[in-house]
Order: C-alpha cells, then sequence, then structure tokens
C-alpha cells in the first residue's frame, strides 16, 4: 500500500535528462518523469488494452487540490480491444487496469474507450466541465494527497 501512495507525491527536484528521438517517437505516449502517477497511468494502459493511441491529461489544475497534485485524470485509450464491447465493459477494463491508482491517490478519472473505427470517425477528446469545488468537502481528496507526500 505504502509504494502505491509514494508515487501520488510530486518529486522535489528533477533530472536532466538527454533522450535520443526515436523514428516511431509519439509524443501522446511518452511518460514525463516529473508525474509518477500519470506515468503509472500511461504505462499500464499501454500493457494491457496495447492502444493505437493513448492519451492521458492530468486535469488536477482545474480542481481544488495543491499545485503539482496528481488526482483528476481524462483518459483517451483507443484500442481494438474494445471491439464488439459495450461502453460500460469498456469502462471496467480500464477501471480493472488502475484499480491500484484509483484506490490510493486518484480521486477522478474521466474515460473515453474508443475503438480505431470510432476514433477515425471522431477524433475528438471530450472536453471537462469546470470544477464545481466539490473535491474541498471530500476528506478522502485530502487524505490521498497527504499520503502521498509522507
Amino acid at each position: 500500500m505504502l509504494p502505491g501512495l509514494l508515487r501520488c507525491a510530486r518529486p522535489i527536484s528533477t533530472r536532466l535528462a538527454f533522450i535520443r528521438p526515436l523514428a516511431h517517437f509519439r509524443p501522446h505516449m511518452d511518460p514525463d518523469p516529473s508525474r509518477p502517477v500519470e506515468r503509472s497511468i500511461r504505462t499500464k494502459l499501454t500493457n494491457t488494452l496495447q492502444p493505437d493511441h493513448l492519451e492521458v491529461h492530468n486535469e488536477s489544475h482545474m480542481h481544488a487540490v495543491p499545485p503539482g497534485s496528481e488526482s483528476h485524470f481524462r483518459v483517451l485509450v483507443v484500442s481494438s480491444r474494445f471491439e464488439g464491447l459495450p461502453l460500460i465493459q469498456r469502462h471496467r477494463l480500464v477501471n480493472e487496469t488502475l484499480k491500484e491508482e484509483l484506490s490510493s491517490c486518484v480521486h477522478a478519472l474521466a474515460i473515453q474507450a474508443k475503438t480505431p473505427e470510432q476514433w477515425g470517425s471522431n477524433p475528438a477528446l471530450a472536453k471537462s466541465p469546470p470544477c464545481m469545488g466539490g473535491s474541498r468537502g471530500d476528506h478522502t481528496v485530502e487524505e490521498k494527497l497527504k499520503g502521498g507526500r509522507e
């Protein structure tokens, strides 16, 4: 449990890394090492669903949480694994893949789960509504964030 919570903490310092560009490099799928929760989400979704397209957006800055938090995310997953599955089953696959993050440091996860055909006909990411401040009264968010910083 503790290692899962520690991933919620934002590192105090960052390292400089020199990365050689790759011919198949896709920026939307490249994990940011300074964002451990985002990196974990990307890695798990990539390994489990083998997406054709993956976007992970940290929307924590749009909510009533401290700066640098990793608690609110929106994901767009395009995978052939979703073929023939109803939307609820697709969401369950994503939720099951991210159960550790959802039970520890992620407070909110918006999911768009599309097949490659659906993505081809509508390659759009839905926009999130503005924060209504709902997490201000939710002490579980505060506890998760506090646990991640310890």
